[in-house]
């Protein structure tokens, strides 16, 4: 039973997956059919950011409330709504709209999924359990690409994500029968039903807490800059043709895949922290072959090297919640940090829009050195003060 559960939880990361870098790897052609500036993507962003930001600080109430099962139900439907909204708007204030509740679907699903297999699964499901993020995000640009490369509209792309975001929803629900029977019979423990809420002021006073939540905003800032820009720097920046752009963009994806399904046998030996730290490198090293300029494959490597550095960042972190903070606040700090990364998918990726539109798309590798130094610096502060509890 548990394991047939787990299969099921697989499934809804894919679906966590499949729409977070469609937006991306379609905006080169977006901007051009609305007739606005590149910079407009990062409006798209901060409105989806800023949705799934209020769903996830609510998702400790919703989650004691209606429990895991049912919240994932109702935000893989949503964002299936969303996506088939996105694929019948012809207008830059319709996407806008219809952003809302593609935002909305994300934050509950994502912090309650994640409390619930930290509680109830060892570190190298996690890390497979992101790689299956990473299939769907992944799929996400080739799918929208192949598209494309057909001669057929973004539309069509957004319509495709949506069918099997409404398929997947429709399997969740089937499932909810398997998530109640497994509570039942005590196999495994939906703890997020066993305290009363935390206030926000007390979560973010937890000692660690700021360093986390900062860690988090960096790590989510680097990633969603890369999924939303990467494309429009290979095609504005770099030459690329905007069809290859968007296969390309897909690499970053591809490298956090096959990071996460290799780090999951990593994390049998090794330390949640130490494959953190491990991971920062060599986004460090990754960061560093795009500054290599005249050269079409150099970033190519960089794209997956970078992906495979932040394979095991999120779902590691994630997983050590616990050992840091205490099962009893696990909950809690996980939608919090939740938020805290989808404030920096809200504000970082629109900053570096408008350096690109005011400067130069160039500026993709500086803008996300700085970031990767802060993350770095404040992991190890947030190390620091959970050790000396």
């Amino acid at each position: 039973m548990v394991h047939l559960l787990l299969i099921i939880i697989y499934l809804a990361f894919i679906s966590l997956g499949l729409p977070d870098s469609l937006l991306g790897s379609a905006w080169p052609v977006m901007y051009k059919e609305f007739g606005i500036p590149v910079s407009y993507a990062g409006i798209l962003s901060m409105i989806i950011a800023a949705g799934t930001v209020l769903s996830s600080l609510q998702s400790e109430k919703l989650t004691k409330k209606f429990g895991t099962g049912k919240v994932t139900v109702a935000s893989v439907f949503i964002t299936a709504i969303a996506l088939v909204g996105f694929s019948c708007s012809h207008s830059f204030q319709s996407l806008c709209l219809w952003a809302i509740p593609y935002g909305l679907g994300a934050g509950s699903v994502d912090a309650s999924l994640n409390n619930y297999v930290v509680l109830n699964y060892a570190s190298r499901h996690m890390s497979w359990l992101y790689c299956m993020w990473g299939l769907g995000a992944s799929a996400g640009p080739y799918i929208m690409g192949y598209v494309l490369a057909f001669g057929n509209d973004w539309n069509k792309g957004y319509r495709y994500i949506g069918i099997l975001q409404m398929g997947l929803s429709v399997i969740l629900l089937l499932s909810l029968p398997l998530w109640k029977k497994t509570d039942e019979i005590g196999q495994v423990a939906d703890c997020s039903i066993c305290s009363q809420p935390l206030s926000l002021w007390h979560i973010v006073n937890i000692k660690g807490a700021k360093e986390v939540m900062v860690t988090f905003f960096c790590y989510s800032a680097l990633e969603q800059t890369i999924t939303l820009w990467v494309g429009s720097y290979l095609a504005l920046g770099r030459g690329f043709q905007t069809k290859s752009a968007a296969f390309y963009a897909g690499l970053f994806f591809a490298g956090i895949t096959v990071g996460r399904a290799l780090g999951g046998f990593l994390t049998i030996k090794l330390t949640d922290t130490t494959m953190v730290r491990s991971g920062i490198v060599l986004i460090f090293i990754g960061i560093l072959f795009l500054f290599i300029p005249s050269s079409s494959i150099t970033p190519l490597i960089g794209l997956i090297l970078i992906g495979a550095g932040c394979a095991p960042v999120y779902p590691c972190i994630i997983h050590s919640i616990p050992k840091h903070f205490g099962t009893d606040k696990s909950q809690a700090m996980i939608g919090i940090q939740v938020a805290s990364a989808y404030t920096g998918m809200c504000i970082m990726p629109p900053l570096f829009g408008m350096a690109a539109n005011c400067i130069s798309v160039l500026l993709f590798p500086f803008y996300l050195i700085i970031i990767l130094l802060l993350m770095a610096f404040m992991h190890e502060v947030m190390l620091k003060k959970c050790q000396s509890k």
